[in-house]
């Protein structure tokens, strides 16, 4: 590609771990693609201090992350796999608890800092002949015609694209500029992040304990620690991130019942704000949104950034059959198969986790009575609750070829 050249075939907005996973799986094509990122990544990322951002990598993203060659970055920097997920219900009996030995798998999933995940992509990324990065950079201005999309950077360059994608996150610009209408709603809650290392060894389990508040997470980090996740009232979270060590330790120990024992040590610690965001299109001519652009949902189970790549995963496999039927890829009939694909498996997850989201931060009685039997119940019928881990796992539905096709298989 000569350097004076501005012209692609594909424009990715955003160069974060759903943006690169799209860029890599167009890699080695005959697709011209570039990414426009306003950020470089860590290239330390992974080395020092753990991230207080880390994502719950299914064993499908795994193998979309595998498949497009960023694996083997990410596991030399630093993965932690969890093999079994227990999940309580503070206010009551109620208890399930999963194990990937049920299934004959040797795990259910990893814990992995977004920031290795993106410095592994960006990796990828650099190498690829036929792709583009232009980072740092800013959007000046986006526009149309009847046949290519335009960037108008802040440098004065003009990049044109057949295909331009969204993947700039919940708050995207894109999908702003394309007059993309969302629905969605805050949840009233702030997620606290921070790492902490507990008196008991976490056995390699994830954790959760659902609180009137909002559910508490303690993640498995491989030397030890673990990553907590702490939904919450913005008050609540508030008092949180400002007290001090001994009694933020305290109260958190309290409000996890201490199963790993005491709190013995906590790092520093952030906030940022849920809410449930769905786009009303993923598509318009020339263009898609993929990943948090398109939908974002409550933490609670981690599936945020599986979906993204599945996102990316199944837009690349959609973009590439066009390729090789000669149609397209910027056509509203091609764009129209990536949405429907994946429109459906993504309001089924975002139902499911509001729904759950709701069910467990009600302290009726009756429906605390009803979720404390249910979860009883599933732990006792394996057929159910080996469903259950499947579908956890990005096992289950419609799954681009990427996620599919084990690598190590």
């Amino acid at each position: 590609m000569r350097t004076e050249d501005h012209t692609f075939d594909v424009i990715i907005v955003g160069g974060g771990m759903v943006g690169l996973t799209l860029a890599a799986a167009l890699g080695q094509t005959s697709l011209r693609v570039a990414v426009v990122e306003r950020s470089e990544p860590d290239p330390d990322a992974g080395t020092g201090d753990w991230d207080q951002r880390v994502s719950a990598i299914t064993v499908a993203s795994r193998r979309i992350l595998d498949n497009v060659g960023a694996w083997e970055g990410i596991a030399a920097r630093r993965v932690s796999p969890f093999r079994e997920m227990d999940v309580r219900d503070a206010s009551g009996p109620g208890h399930i608890h999963f194990d990937a030995a049920d299934l004959g798998e040797p795990l259910l999933g990893y814990i992995v800092e977004n920031g290795v995940i993106r410095t592994a992509l960006h990796d990828v990324v650099a190498e690829l002949p036929n792709v583009r990065l232009y980072e740092p950079a800013t959007i000046r201005r986006m526009g149309w015609d009847s046949d290519h999309m335009y960037l108008r950077l802040e440098d004065d360059r003009l990049l044109a694209g057949g295909l331009l994608v969204g993947a700039d996150g919940g708050r995207s610009w894109v999908r702003d500029q394309a007059g993309i209408t969302t629905r969605g709603w805050d949840y009233g809650q702030q997620a606290v992040v921070a790492t902490v290392r507990t008196a008991e060894p976490h056995r390699e389990t994830a954790w959760q304990r659902f609180l009137p508040d909002g559910p508490l997470a303690f993640l498995p980090l491989a030397d030890g620690r673990c990553s907590i996740v702490w939904s919450t009232t913005p008050e609540h979270a508030e008092a949180l991130t400002a007290m001090g060590d001994e009694a933020f330790r305290s109260e958190l120990g309290e409000a996890f019942d201490h199963i790993l024992g005491p709190v013995e040590e906590a790092g520093p610690r952030a906030s940022f704000p849920l809410r449930l965001l769905h786009a009303n299109a993923y598509v318009r001519p020339r263009l898609a949104l993929v990943g948090d652009a398109a939908h974002t949902i409550h933490p609670l189970a981690g599936q945020g950034v599986n979906l993204g790549l599945a996102d990316a995963a199944t837009l690349a496999e959609t973009l590439l059959e066009a390729v090789a039927e000669r149609r397209g890829i910027g056509s509203i009939p091609v764009l129209r198969r990536y949405e429907r694909r994946r429109k459906a498996d993504n309001v089924a997850m975002m139902g499911a986790m509001d729904g759950f989201k709701r069910l467990f931060g009600s302290e009726l009685a009756p429906l605390r009575w009803a979720r404390n039997l249910g979860l009883n119940l599933t732990h006792t019928v394996l057929p159910v609750k080996n469903g259950l881990m499947r579908h956890a796992m990005g096992l289950t539905g419609e799954l681009p070829e990427l996620a599919r096709r084990d690598p190590e298989r």
